[in-house]
């Protein structure tokens, strides 16, 4: 009887791994359902020298990149499309293998139709390419396969995503101009100190005179940045580096991320993403039918902050107590009081899903217009210290040059 390896998620929420001996993957599904565990990944176990073969060769031969997250939103749109339509599963990858301009597109979906056709579901031929399809994604798919409503799931996993894009897009695109007009800034500064200021020290040095102090600062400043310039830029990159290295840590990532959180400005940001991240997620769980404490075991992966996953292990044991989520998210004080209330209110009317759905909406709003308060904000703090730096540095030029002319007089 083969083997299966399985990984999935317990009633507790905990992640878990192993494997089974089954005629079928149907069977391992029917068995994980079964203990109350949540299957996200089954695959068939191979091992000795079969395996190791095996490794090495999907290791050095399939070891292509995945699917950018706009292609896997793309054909996961049109996909439900085709079997909302009523198209089998077949057809409609055929028809997106055949429509698709993206070659590496075309290629893996060929691949998974040949693994169906062979009688494999679509979440096991999607979980063999996991650097495409997250676990959140194959488990959601393996739900509604599981439950006869994959087009709806489908058609809710691409609006997760697409949400998720927007809220991305949302935030790097505004921080787009304040960061070229730092460049700008910087560069412009620079320029002046090393370029356009040492071109007046032969004069003043040939005419002897006693530079304002002002002036003298910034030649020595400008002297600095030329011949070490290049030397504290490298710095930066290995200092940076270096913080990188020790964020993985955990007691020092989960440190930092809690100081951002509190942060003035950008911790209010930080907070607004994190919650609409979590409640887009979990409302798209719950939707698909996925019990609390799985979906919170899955969650907890998508937030992008340490302290706001802990927050999430702390609820997850207080749900498994009975005692209810919100009240522990609101305890750590790290989740917003709009979404804790909503929360609450899901929950006192059997209607967390929802409400967690419209939690992310407002939210995700709340994320637009702080990142728009802040754009309004950084513009014109940066011009304004760009314009104050450029002036002293042509004052205190002048300053010197006056200095030179009344010692002529």
């Amino acid at each position: 009887m083969p083997a299966w390896r399985y990984g999935a998620v317990d009633r507790s929420g905990r992640p878990i791994q192993g494997s089974l001996e089954a005629p079928d993957e149907a069977t391992v599904l029917r068995q994980l359902r079964r203990d109350g565990a949540l299957p996200l990944s089954i695959s068939p176990s191979r091992s000795g020298l079969a395996g190791s073969l095996g490794g090495v060769l999907s290791g050095s031969i399939g070891g292509t990149r995945g699917l950018t997250r706009q292609d896997v939103t793309d054909l996961t749109r049109e996909l439900a499309t085709m079997l909302a339509a009523g198209q089998d599963l077949d057809r409609a990858l055929r028809f997106l293998v055949e429509t698709t301009t993206r070659r590496r597109v075309g290629r893996l979906l060929n691949d998974v139709r040949d693994e169906i056709r062979d009688g494999s579901s679509l979440a096991v031929a999607l979980g063999r390419r996991p650097d495409s399809f997250s676990r959140l994604y194959v488990g959601l798919v393996r739900a509604g396969e599981a439950g006869g409503s994959l087009p709806a799931t489908l058609d809710r996993m691409a609006d997760l995503m697409e949400q998720e894009r927007r809220l991305a897009t949302t935030v790097q695109s505004a921080l787009i101009y304040p960061a070229l007009l730092t460049v700008g800034a910087i560069g412009a500064v620079t320029l002046l100190l090393t370029q356009v200021l040492p071109q007046f020290v032969p004069l003043f040095e040939q005419n002897g005179a006693a530079l304002p102090a002002s002036t003298q600062f910034l030649i020595n400043a400008g002297d600095a940045v030329s011949r070490y310039g290049l030397a504290g830029l490298a710095s930066a990159l290995t200092l940076g580096l270096l913080v990188r290295a020790l964020l993985r840590e955990q007691a020092i990532r989960l440190g930092f991320d809690r100081l951002k959180l509190r942060l003035p400005v950008i911790g209010g940001l930080a907070k607004e993403v994190m919650a609409a991240r979590f409640a887009r997620t979990l409302g798209t769980l719950l939707q698909n039918r996925v019990s609390l404490i799985p979906a919170l075991a899955i969650v907890r992966e998508v937030v992008g902050n340490a302290a706001g996953t802990r927050a999430i292990d702390d609820a997850t044991a207080s749900a498994t107590g009975g005692a209810g989520l919100s009240g522990s998210l609101g305890a750590s004080g790290l989740f917003p009081v709009r979404l804790v209330h909503l929360l609450r209110l899901g929950e006192e009317t059997a209607q967390l899903g929802p409400m967690a759905l419209r939690a992310a909406t407002i939210h995700e709003e709340k994320v637009r217009v702080l990142t728009q308060r802040l754009t309004a904000l950084l513009v014109p703090a940066i011009t304004i210290i760009m314009g104050a730096l450029i002036a002293g540095i042509v004052s205190s030029l002048l300053l010197a040059m006056l200095s030179l002319n009344d010692l002529a007089q």
